[in-house]
């Protein structure tokens, strides 16, 4: 009697998971997707930058009313924001201002929106060499009511060709410096060129950088020098013993014997 209850017990909680699993599933491919199209890893001030986000199934887990919201960084923004049925075009809106609110309503149609975003790169307003400096390329959130949830983000890294070229020797150093052990002139110099880049001051941080990786390679170099050096003197050591051992083998050859 109790092997049969826990049998029947067994099977109800099987089927339960079973249930449990299978509606999971279904909400997950139901549920909206969002599409990021080309995104670059940086862009120079003033550089334009244009992407195109696409939502897919915008009703699906979501009211048959709702708003999307979306903003950038960039300046001089232009949106374009399309709903597609079918890949046929039902409703386009167009936006210049860095931020926008779209309301979207099923009885109109539509199972694809397609946001497109152009704009010029800002300029950066603070310098900071470790994270990266970035700016948000685009940022969507959906309406509902009183609730607003995310649906996609996107920062991208910026800079001016003299922050690039003072960061692109900050590295050099940085990797010269690895290289060779750890050098602490190096590293101080290393220090003081992050502090000149994040000051604006470029092209100091460019030289302090230069002198880090010029004597973090000098370090290097005279370490390698020294190795080879003590390498010699053990090659020398281990060929005089070699040497010395031949030789008092052979004048014990040349030795004469007792019997002799």
């Amino acid at each position: 009697m109790t092997k049969m209850s826990w049998t029947r017990s067994s099977k109800s909680a099987a089927l339960i998971v079973l249930l449990a699993l299978s509606l999971a599933a279904a909400g997950t491919a139901g549920a909206i997707s969002v599409q990021a199209g080309e995104v670059p890893e940086s862009s120079r001030v003033g550089e334009t930058v244009t992407t195109t986000v696409t939502i897919e199934d915008p009703f699906v887990d979501m009211n048959d009313q709702w708003t999307l919201q979306g903003s950038t960084d960039l300046e001089n923004v232009s949106w374009t924001i399309t709903v597609l049925q079918q890949g046929e075009r039902v409703e386009q809106y167009n936006s210049g201002d860095q931020s926008f609110e779209q309301g979207l309503n099923a009885s109109n149609g539509g199972d694809t929106v397609e946001v497109e975003l152009t704009g010029d790169t800002p300029a950066v307003e603070n310098y900071t060499y470790e994270p990266r400096e970035t700016y948000t390329l685009y940022d969507f959130d959906a309406v509902e009511g009183s609730s607003t949830s995310g649906l996609n983000a996107t920062q991208v890294h910026h800079y001016t060709n003299d922050s690039r070229d003072a960061r692109q020797a900050i590295d050099d150093a940085a990797a010269a410096i690895n290289e060779s052990g750890g050098n602490s002139d190096a590293q101080n110099d290393l220090n003081q060129a992050i502090s000149a880049y994040e000051n604006n001051n470029f092209d100091n941080a460019q030289s302090l950088a230069g002198d880090a990786q010029s004597q973090a390679e000098q370090a290097q170099q005279s370490a390698q020098r020294n190795q080879t050096i003590l390498m010699g003197v053990g090659a020398l050591i281990v060929l005089l013993v070699v040497i010395g051992g031949v030789y008092y083998w052979r004048s014990n050859q040349n030795e004469p014997t007792k019997l002799q």
